[in-house]
Protein backbone atom coordinates (compact mmCIF):
# COMPACT_ATOMS: atom_id res chain seq x y z
CA UNK A 1 0.00 0.00 0.00
CA UNK A 2 3.04 2.26 0.24
CA UNK A 3 2.05 4.02 3.48
CA UNK A 4 4.87 5.70 5.37
CA UNK A 5 5.39 7.06 8.87
CA UNK A 6 8.13 9.66 9.24
CA UNK A 7 10.30 10.04 12.35
CA UNK A 8 10.86 13.75 13.08
CA UNK A 9 12.29 15.90 15.85
CA UNK A 10 15.09 18.29 16.72
CA UNK A 11 18.71 17.20 16.14
CA UNK A 12 20.15 14.66 18.61
CA UNK A 13 16.89 13.57 20.23
CA UNK A 14 17.32 9.91 19.23
CA UNK A 15 15.54 9.74 15.86
CA UNK A 16 18.15 7.68 14.01
CA UNK A 17 18.70 5.48 17.06
CA UNK A 18 14.97 4.76 17.03
CA UNK A 19 15.02 4.13 13.29
CA UNK A 20 17.87 1.65 13.66
CA UNK A 21 15.93 -0.16 16.33
CA UNK A 22 12.61 -0.19 14.51
CA UNK A 23 13.83 -0.97 11.02
CA UNK A 24 14.82 -4.42 9.83
CA UNK A 25 16.29 -2.84 6.73
CA UNK A 26 19.37 -0.65 6.23
CA UNK A 27 20.82 0.94 9.36
CA UNK A 28 20.80 4.72 9.64
CA UNK A 29 23.89 6.54 10.84
CA UNK A 30 23.52 7.86 14.39
CA UNK A 31 26.05 10.46 15.47
CA UNK A 32 26.37 13.33 17.91
CA UNK A 33 26.26 16.28 15.53
CA UNK A 34 23.67 18.34 13.66
CA UNK A 35 22.19 17.02 10.44
CA UNK A 36 23.80 13.59 10.71
CA UNK A 37 20.82 12.48 8.60
CA UNK A 38 20.47 14.51 5.40
CA UNK A 39 18.84 12.17 2.92
CA UNK A 40 15.91 10.34 4.53
CA UNK A 41 16.56 6.71 5.39
CA UNK A 42 13.71 4.34 4.57
CA UNK A 43 13.23 0.94 6.17
CA UNK A 44 10.59 -1.76 6.39
CA UNK A 45 9.40 -2.96 9.77
CA UNK A 46 7.35 -6.06 10.56
CA UNK A 47 4.11 -5.31 12.40
CA UNK A 48 4.00 -7.50 15.53
CA UNK A 49 0.77 -9.49 15.69
CA UNK A 50 0.25 -12.41 18.07
CA UNK A 51 -2.72 -13.54 15.96
CA UNK A 52 -0.44 -14.33 13.02
CA UNK A 53 1.73 -16.58 15.18
CA UNK A 54 -1.32 -18.33 16.62
CA UNK A 55 -2.66 -19.08 13.13
CA UNK A 56 0.78 -20.39 12.16
CA UNK A 57 0.73 -22.75 15.14
CA UNK A 58 -2.63 -24.13 14.03
CA UNK A 59 -1.88 -24.41 10.30
CA UNK A 60 1.87 -25.22 10.42
CA UNK A 61 2.58 -23.61 7.01
CA UNK A 62 5.77 -23.64 4.95
CA UNK A 63 6.25 -19.96 5.71
CA UNK A 64 4.81 -17.12 7.78
CA UNK A 65 4.68 -13.59 6.34
CA UNK A 66 3.86 -10.60 8.56
CA UNK A 67 2.57 -7.34 7.22
CA UNK A 68 4.95 -4.38 7.17
CA UNK A 69 5.15 -0.60 7.47
CA UNK A 70 7.57 1.82 5.86
CA UNK A 71 9.40 3.99 8.37
CA UNK A 72 11.30 7.09 7.22
CA UNK A 73 14.09 8.70 9.27
CA UNK A 74 13.92 12.42 8.48
CA UNK A 75 16.72 14.80 9.42
CA UNK A 76 16.45 16.97 12.52
CA UNK A 77 14.55 20.22 12.08
CA UNK A 78 15.74 23.47 13.64
CA UNK A 79 14.16 26.82 14.41
CA UNK A 80 13.84 28.68 11.12
CA UNK A 81 13.34 25.53 9.03
CA UNK A 82 10.23 27.05 7.42
CA UNK A 83 12.50 29.84 6.11
CA UNK A 84 15.14 27.45 4.85
CA UNK A 85 17.40 27.27 7.93
CA UNK A 86 19.35 24.00 8.26
CA UNK A 87 18.26 22.80 4.82
CA UNK A 88 14.76 23.22 6.22
CA UNK A 89 12.92 23.31 2.88
CA UNK A 90 14.36 19.94 1.92
CA UNK A 91 13.49 18.35 5.25
CA UNK A 92 9.97 19.80 5.31
CA UNK A 93 9.42 18.41 1.81
CA UNK A 94 10.39 14.98 3.14
CA UNK A 95 7.78 15.29 5.89
CA UNK A 96 5.15 16.28 3.31
CA UNK A 97 5.59 12.93 1.59
CA UNK A 98 4.80 10.73 4.63
CA UNK A 99 1.32 9.75 5.84
CA UNK A 100 1.85 10.03 9.60
CA UNK A 101 4.41 11.54 11.97
CA UNK A 102 6.32 9.94 14.83
CA UNK A 103 7.63 12.93 16.78
CA UNK A 104 10.62 12.01 18.96
CA UNK A 105 11.29 14.32 21.90
CA UNK A 106 14.27 14.23 24.22
CA UNK A 107 13.24 13.50 27.81
CA UNK A 108 16.62 12.68 29.34
CA UNK A 109 19.62 14.60 30.64
CA UNK A 110 23.09 13.71 29.34
CA UNK A 111 25.84 16.30 29.06
CA UNK A 112 27.64 14.07 26.55
CA UNK A 113 24.82 14.41 24.01
CA UNK A 114 24.96 17.73 22.15
CA UNK A 115 22.05 20.08 22.68
CA UNK A 116 21.83 23.64 21.36
CA UNK A 117 18.46 24.58 22.82
CA UNK A 118 19.66 24.97 26.44
CA UNK A 119 18.12 23.08 29.38
CA UNK A 120 15.99 20.01 28.65
CA UNK A 121 12.45 21.18 27.94
CA UNK A 122 10.21 18.80 25.98
CA UNK A 123 7.39 21.35 25.77
CA UNK A 124 9.50 24.03 24.08
CA UNK A 125 11.10 21.37 21.85
CA UNK A 126 7.65 20.29 20.69
CA UNK A 127 6.64 23.92 20.12
CA UNK A 128 9.71 24.55 17.94
CA UNK A 129 8.72 21.73 15.59
CA UNK A 130 5.03 22.65 15.69
CA UNK A 131 5.78 26.27 14.87
CA UNK A 132 7.95 25.43 11.88
CA UNK A 133 5.34 23.07 10.45
CA UNK A 134 2.57 25.59 11.08
CA UNK A 135 4.51 28.41 9.40
CA UNK A 136 5.12 26.25 6.36
CA UNK A 137 1.44 25.31 6.20
CA UNK A 138 0.44 28.95 6.60
CA UNK A 139 2.58 29.82 3.60
CA UNK A 140 0.92 27.08 1.54
CA UNK A 141 -2.59 28.14 2.58
CA UNK A 142 -1.97 31.83 1.82
CA UNK A 143 -0.59 31.05 -1.63
CA UNK A 144 -3.68 29.03 -2.50
CA UNK A 145 -5.95 31.74 -1.12
CA UNK A 146 -4.36 34.19 -3.55
CA UNK A 147 -5.17 31.84 -6.42
CA UNK A 148 -8.84 31.29 -5.57
CA UNK A 149 -9.84 34.58 -3.89
CA UNK A 150 -10.96 36.43 -7.01
CA UNK A 151 -12.98 33.49 -8.28
CA UNK A 152 -14.61 33.09 -4.86
CA UNK A 153 -15.48 36.77 -4.37
CA UNK A 154 -16.46 37.84 -7.89
CA UNK A 155 -17.78 34.74 -9.58
CA UNK A 156 -20.81 32.62 -8.84
CA UNK A 157 -18.79 29.47 -8.28
CA UNK A 158 -20.21 27.96 -5.06
CA UNK A 159 -17.39 25.44 -4.90
CA UNK A 160 -14.75 28.17 -5.00
CA UNK A 161 -16.54 30.11 -2.26
CA UNK A 162 -16.73 27.05 -0.03
CA UNK A 163 -13.06 26.33 -0.69
CA UNK A 164 -12.04 29.87 0.15
CA UNK A 165 -14.03 29.71 3.40
CA UNK A 166 -12.15 26.58 4.46
CA UNK A 167 -8.83 28.21 3.59
CA UNK A 168 -9.73 31.27 5.69
CA UNK A 169 -10.50 29.05 8.67
CA UNK A 170 -7.20 27.21 8.19
CA UNK A 171 -5.30 30.48 8.02
CA UNK A 172 -6.87 31.78 11.24
CA UNK A 173 -6.21 28.46 13.02
CA UNK A 174 -2.56 28.42 11.99
CA UNK A 175 -2.06 32.06 12.95
CA UNK A 176 -3.29 31.13 16.42
CA UNK A 177 -0.46 28.58 16.67
CA UNK A 178 -2.70 25.55 16.21
CA UNK A 179 -2.28 22.56 13.92
CA UNK A 180 -4.80 21.78 11.17
CA UNK A 181 -5.54 18.32 12.55
CA UNK A 182 -7.19 20.02 15.56
CA UNK A 183 -9.48 22.19 13.40
CA UNK A 184 -12.08 19.46 13.02
CA UNK A 185 -12.65 19.65 9.28
CA UNK A 186 -15.07 17.11 7.84
CA UNK A 187 -14.34 14.98 4.75
CA UNK A 188 -15.86 17.46 2.31
CA UNK A 189 -14.02 20.41 3.82
CA UNK A 190 -10.72 18.52 3.68
CA UNK A 191 -11.09 18.25 -0.09
CA UNK A 192 -10.37 22.00 -0.27
CA UNK A 193 -6.89 21.51 1.18
CA UNK A 194 -6.12 17.98 -0.04
CA UNK A 195 -3.79 19.23 -2.78
CA UNK A 196 -1.68 21.12 -0.22
CA UNK A 197 -0.65 18.00 1.77
CA UNK A 198 -0.48 20.13 4.89
CA UNK A 199 2.15 19.07 7.41
CA UNK A 200 0.06 19.78 10.50
CA UNK A 201 -2.89 17.80 9.16
CA UNK A 202 -0.98 14.53 9.45
CA UNK A 203 -1.84 12.19 12.35
CA UNK A 204 0.91 12.31 14.97
CA UNK A 205 2.11 10.31 17.95
CA UNK A 206 4.92 11.22 20.31
CA UNK A 207 7.90 9.25 21.59
CA UNK A 208 9.33 10.41 24.92
CA UNK A 209 12.93 9.21 24.70
CA UNK A 210 13.93 8.71 28.35
CA UNK A 211 16.96 7.35 30.21
CA UNK A 212 17.23 3.69 31.24
CA UNK A 213 16.04 4.36 34.76
CA UNK A 214 12.81 5.97 33.55
CA UNK A 215 11.72 3.60 30.79
CA UNK A 216 9.08 1.87 32.97
CA UNK A 217 7.88 4.81 35.02
CA UNK A 218 8.62 7.86 32.90
CA UNK A 219 10.04 11.02 34.46
CA UNK A 220 9.27 14.69 34.98
CA UNK A 221 10.10 15.43 31.34
CA UNK A 222 7.78 12.77 29.90
CA UNK A 223 5.01 13.97 32.24
CA UNK A 224 5.51 17.51 30.94
CA UNK A 225 5.17 16.20 27.39
CA UNK A 226 1.99 14.26 28.20
CA UNK A 227 0.42 17.36 29.69
CA UNK A 228 1.40 19.42 26.64
CA UNK A 229 -0.16 17.02 24.11
CA UNK A 230 -3.30 16.23 26.15
CA UNK A 231 -5.45 18.73 24.17
CA UNK A 232 -4.48 16.90 20.97
CA UNK A 233 -5.74 13.56 22.30
CA UNK A 234 -2.45 12.14 20.99
CA UNK A 235 -0.61 9.10 22.31
CA UNK A 236 2.75 9.43 24.07
CA UNK A 237 4.95 6.33 24.13
CA UNK A 238 7.65 6.36 26.81
CA UNK A 239 10.72 4.37 25.84
CA UNK A 240 14.51 4.33 25.99
CA UNK A 241 15.69 4.36 22.39
CA UNK A 242 19.19 3.17 23.29
CA UNK A 243 17.84 0.07 25.05
CA UNK A 244 15.51 -0.65 22.13
CA UNK A 245 18.43 -0.37 19.69
CA UNK A 246 20.47 -2.83 21.74
CA UNK A 247 17.61 -5.35 21.74
CA UNK A 248 17.17 -4.99 17.98
CA UNK A 249 20.86 -5.64 17.34
CA UNK A 250 20.76 -9.04 19.07
CA UNK A 251 20.46 -11.86 16.55
CA UNK A 252 19.55 -14.65 18.97
CA UNK A 253 16.08 -14.77 20.52
CA UNK A 254 17.50 -16.23 23.75
CA UNK A 255 19.86 -13.28 24.09
CA UNK A 256 17.03 -10.84 23.58
CA UNK A 257 14.87 -12.59 26.16
CA UNK A 258 17.67 -12.61 28.75
CA UNK A 259 18.42 -8.94 28.09
CA UNK A 260 14.76 -7.92 28.44
CA UNK A 261 14.37 -10.00 31.59
CA UNK A 262 17.33 -8.16 33.09
CA UNK A 263 15.54 -4.86 32.44
CA UNK A 264 12.14 -6.13 33.55
CA UNK A 265 10.66 -6.05 30.05
CA UNK A 266 8.06 -8.51 28.72
CA UNK A 267 8.50 -7.28 25.16
CA UNK A 268 10.29 -4.44 23.35
CA UNK A 269 8.57 -1.06 23.65
CA UNK A 270 9.02 -0.92 19.88
CA UNK A 271 6.17 -3.41 19.50
CA UNK A 272 3.79 -0.91 21.07
CA UNK A 273 5.17 1.89 18.92
CA UNK A 274 4.74 -0.06 15.68
CA UNK A 275 1.23 -1.19 16.59
CA UNK A 276 0.25 2.36 17.58
CA UNK A 277 1.63 3.72 14.29
CA UNK A 278 -0.40 1.10 12.41
CA UNK A 279 -3.58 2.27 14.14
CA UNK A 280 -2.61 5.91 13.64
CA UNK A 281 -2.66 5.29 9.90
CA UNK A 282 -6.18 3.83 10.28
CA UNK A 283 -5.01 0.40 9.16
CA UNK A 284 -6.32 -3.08 9.89
CA UNK A 285 -5.20 -6.63 9.13
CA UNK A 286 -6.80 -9.66 7.57
CA UNK A 287 -5.17 -13.05 7.13
CA UNK A 288 -4.89 -15.78 4.56
CA UNK A 289 -4.07 -19.21 5.97
CA UNK A 290 -3.00 -22.29 4.05
CA UNK A 291 -0.35 -24.99 4.11
CA UNK A 292 1.91 -23.03 1.79
CA UNK A 293 1.64 -19.74 3.66
CA UNK A 294 0.01 -17.96 6.57
CA UNK A 295 0.13 -14.26 5.82
CA UNK A 296 -1.06 -10.92 7.20
CA UNK A 297 -2.38 -8.29 4.79
CA UNK A 298 -2.79 -4.57 5.41
CA UNK A 299 -5.97 -2.70 4.49
CA UNK A 300 -7.61 0.59 5.41
CA UNK A 301 -10.32 0.37 8.04
CA UNK A 302 -13.71 0.21 6.36
CA UNK A 303 -12.56 -1.40 3.12
CA UNK A 304 -14.97 -3.76 1.38
CA UNK A 305 -14.02 -7.29 0.33
CA UNK A 306 -13.03 -6.48 -3.31
CA UNK A 307 -10.71 -3.70 -2.12
CA UNK A 308 -9.17 -6.02 0.42
CA UNK A 309 -8.62 -8.61 -2.30
CA UNK A 310 -6.76 -6.06 -4.42
CA UNK A 311 -3.79 -5.96 -2.02
CA UNK A 312 -3.08 -9.58 -3.01
CA UNK A 313 -3.47 -8.85 -6.72
CA UNK A 314 -5.44 -6.30 -8.72
CA UNK A 315 -7.03 -9.15 -10.68
CA UNK A 316 -8.68 -10.33 -7.46
CA UNK A 317 -10.62 -7.08 -7.27
CA UNK A 318 -11.45 -6.92 -10.99
CA UNK A 319 -12.81 -10.45 -11.08
CA UNK A 320 -14.15 -10.65 -7.52
CA UNK A 321 -16.97 -13.16 -7.09
CA UNK A 322 -17.17 -13.71 -3.33
CA UNK A 323 -15.10 -14.17 -0.20
CA UNK A 324 -14.95 -17.05 2.24
CA UNK A 325 -14.61 -15.52 5.71
CA UNK A 326 -13.87 -16.94 9.14
CA UNK A 327 -13.64 -14.68 12.19
CA UNK A 328 -10.25 -15.02 13.89
CA UNK A 329 -11.79 -16.03 17.24
CA UNK A 330 -13.79 -18.78 15.55
CA UNK A 331 -10.72 -20.06 13.73
CA UNK A 332 -8.81 -20.32 17.02
CA UNK A 333 -11.76 -21.85 18.85
CA UNK A 334 -12.35 -24.63 16.30
CA UNK A 335 -8.70 -25.03 15.30
CA UNK A 336 -8.90 -25.31 11.52
CA UNK A 337 -10.71 -24.14 8.40
CA UNK A 338 -12.33 -27.55 7.97
CA UNK A 339 -13.67 -27.53 11.53
CA UNK A 340 -15.04 -24.01 11.07
CA UNK A 341 -16.73 -25.08 7.85
CA UNK A 342 -18.34 -28.07 9.55
CA UNK A 343 -19.52 -25.89 12.43
CA UNK A 344 -21.07 -23.31 10.14
CA UNK A 345 -18.54 -20.63 11.04
CA UNK A 346 -17.30 -20.12 7.47
CA UNK A 347 -19.36 -17.41 5.83
CA UNK A 348 -19.77 -16.49 2.17
CA UNK A 349 -19.67 -12.72 1.73
CA UNK A 350 -20.23 -10.54 -1.34
CA UNK A 351 -18.95 -7.23 -2.72
CA UNK A 352 -20.53 -5.08 -0.02
CA UNK A 353 -18.98 -6.92 2.92
CA UNK A 354 -16.83 -4.64 5.10
CA UNK A 355 -13.76 -6.60 6.15
CA UNK A 356 -13.25 -6.86 9.91
CA UNK A 357 -9.88 -6.69 11.62
CA UNK A 358 -8.59 -10.25 12.03
CA UNK A 359 -10.79 -11.92 9.41
CA UNK A 360 -9.30 -15.06 7.86
CA UNK A 361 -10.23 -14.94 4.18
CA UNK A 362 -10.09 -16.73 0.84
CA UNK A 363 -11.22 -14.99 -2.34
CA UNK A 364 -12.97 -16.45 -5.34
CA UNK A 365 -12.49 -14.54 -8.55
CA UNK A 366 -12.67 -14.88 -12.31
CA UNK A 367 -10.76 -12.78 -14.83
Amino acid sequence: MGLQAGIVGLPNVGKSTLFNAVSNSAKAQASNYRFCTIEPNVGLVDVPDARLQKLAELVVPNRVVPTQLEIVDIAGLVKGASKGEGLGNKFLANIREVDAIIHVIRCFEDENVLREEGAINPVSDKEIIDTELQLKDLDSVEKKMQRVEKQARVGSDAKAKAEFDVLQRCKKHLEEGKSIRSLGLDKEEKIAIADLFLLTDKPTLYVANVDEGSMHTGNKFSEMLKAAVAPENAEVIVMCNNIEAQIAEMEQEDDRMMFMEEYGMKEPALNRLIQSTYKLLNLETYFTAGVQEVRAWTIHKGWKAPQAASVIHTDFEKGFIKAEVIAYDDYVKFGSEAACRESGKLRIEGKEYIVQDGDVMHFRFNV
